[in-house]
C-alpha cells in the first residue's frame, strides 16, 4: 500500500469543494451563482495586455512580481516591502501559515467561514479552533477572544464573511486587536473588501505597527478569478517571510499583466462593482420580501440559512438552471450575477417557503 508514504494527517483532511458548473434548466436557462465570480467579462484593455504578455510565454515571469508590487503599492499607499503576492489570497494564506505555524499551534477561526481555512491550517501542522458564528451570522468576537490559549498563534477574521456576508466594523476590529494584545497574529481576510460599504481600515492599522495582516485578491471585484492573483499587506518582517515560503514564479506572466492593466482601468472596474452592490442590495431586499431571514451582506452574495433543508433547496435551484453553493446543513450562498439570474433566484427562493 502506497498510503504508507503519505502524511497521516491527510486521512482526516476535508477536501475543498469547488463551485459546481451551472446546470441547464427549462428553456436552456443556465446561470452559475456558486463561486462569487464577477459576472462581467474582462475589459478590452485588460484583454489586450494579457494577449501581449502571452507572446512571451516561453520566458519565466518576474519571480519578484516587481511591476505588480509597484503598481499595487502606489494604489494602496504602502511600501513595496509590505506586500507579498501569491495565487489568490488563499495561496498567500497558505504561505503565511507555513511561515508562522508549527505542529500543535492553534489558529482560531469563525465557523462557518471560508472552507479553505481548516484545510490550510491542518496542512501547516496547526490545529483549527472553530468558534461558532453569533446571531445574524456574524463573527462572535468575544467568543473568539475567550478561545485564546498559550498555544494560539493566529486568529483569522473574514470580513465580509464568506459565506454569510456580514462585515466587521473598524471600531470593532480595533477593540478586538487591542484585547488580543499581541498574543496572536490577527489576519484579516478581505477578499470582498471592495464590495463593503465601510470596511475596516486595516492598512491604517498596519502602518501604525499593529500586528495585523490583510489578505486581498484580484479574483472578485477585479474579475481575474481565472488568473488567481492575491496579496498580503503586512509589516515588512511578516511580508518577507511570506515571500520566502511562496512557490517560485507562482504568479504567471499574463496574470501579472492583467493585474497592472486592471489597476490602470480601476475606475471602470469599480463602476461595475457599484452595480453589483446595488444588485446585491436589491437581491437581499427581495429575498426578505418573500419571507426569508437573510443576514446583511457586505459582499457580492446572499446567504440563506436553511439548515437541514439546504441539500433539497440546492437541487431545487439546480432544476431551475441555477447553480448555488450549499454548505452541509447550514445554508446556501447565492452569488450576485446577471439581473435576470438574481430575479430567477428570488422566484426559486420563494418556492422554498
Amino acid at each position: 500500500m502506497l498510503s504508507r508514504f503519505l502524511r497521516p494527517e491527510l486521512a482526516a483532511l476535508p477536501a475543498y469543494v469547488p463551485g459546481r458548473p451551472a446546470p441547464v434548466g427549462p428553456g436552456g436557462v443556465s446561470y452559475k451563482l456558486s463561486s462569487n465570480e464577477n459576472p462581467y467579462p474582462p475589459l478590452p484593455g485588460v484583454l489586450a495586455a494579457v494577449e501581449h504578455a502571452c507572446a512571451g510565454m516561453n520566458r519565466y515571469p518576474d519571480m519578484g512580481n516587481t511591476a505588480v508590487i509597484a503598481a499595487t503599492a502606489a494604489r494602496l499607499g504602502v511600501d513595496h516591502d509590505q506586500l507579498a503576492f501569491g495565487t489568490g489570497s488563499s495561496g498567500v494564506l497558505y504561505h503565511l501559515l507555513q511561515a508562522t505555524c508549527t505542529a500543535g499551534d492553534e489558529v482560531i477561526i469563525a465557523w462557518r467561514s471560508f472552507e479553505a481555512y481548516p484545510i490550510a491550517i491542518k496542512l501547516a501542522g496547526a490545529v483549527p479552533i472553530m468558534v461558532p458564528l453569533g446571531p445574524g451570522a456574524v463573527h462572535d468576537l468575544d467568543a473568539m477572544l475567550a478561545a485564546i490559549t498559550p498555544r494560539t498563534k493566529m486568529i483569522i477574521l473574514c470580513t465580509p464573511n464568506n459565506p454569510t456576508g456580514p462585515a466587521i466594523s473598524h471600531d470593532d476590529l480595533v477593540a478586538f486587536v487591542e484585547t488580543v494584545d499581541g498574543r496572536a497574529l490577527v489576519v484579516v481576510d478581505e477578499a470582498y473588501v471592495e464590495f463593503a460599504d465601510a470596511p475596516p481600515r486595516t492598512i491604517e492599522l498596519i502602518k501604525n505597527g499593529t500586528p495585523v495582516v490583510s489578505l486581498r485578491t484580484f479574483s472578485k471585484a477585479y474579475g481575474l478569478a481565472g488568473f488567481r492573483v492575491g496579496y498580503g499587506i503586512a509589516d515588512p518582517e511578516i511580508a518577507v517571510a511570506v515571500r520566502k515560503t511562496a512557490i517560485p514564479f507562482g504568479v504567471s506572466l499574463p496574470a501579472q499583466a492583467a493585474v497592472i492593466a486592471s489597476l490602470e482601468a480601476e475606475k471602470e472596474l469599480l463602476d461595475r462593482v457599484r452595480l453589483i452592490v446595488e444588485r446585491r442590495d436589491v437581491l437581499l431586499a427581495r429575498l426578505r420580501e418573500v419571507g426569508h431571514q437573510v443576514p446583511d451582506s457586505q459582499a457580492n452574495f446572499a446567504w440563506l440559512p436553511l439548515g437541514a433543508r439546504t441539500g433539497t433547496a440546492v437541487e431545487t435551484f439546480s432544476a431551475a438552471g441555477l447553480m448555488v453553493r450549499g454548505y452541509g446543513d447550514d445554508g446556501l450562498r447565492i452569488t450576485v450575477g446577471e439581473p435576470e439570474a438574481c430575479e430567477l433566484a428570488v422566484e426559486v427562493a420563494a418556492t422554498l417557503l
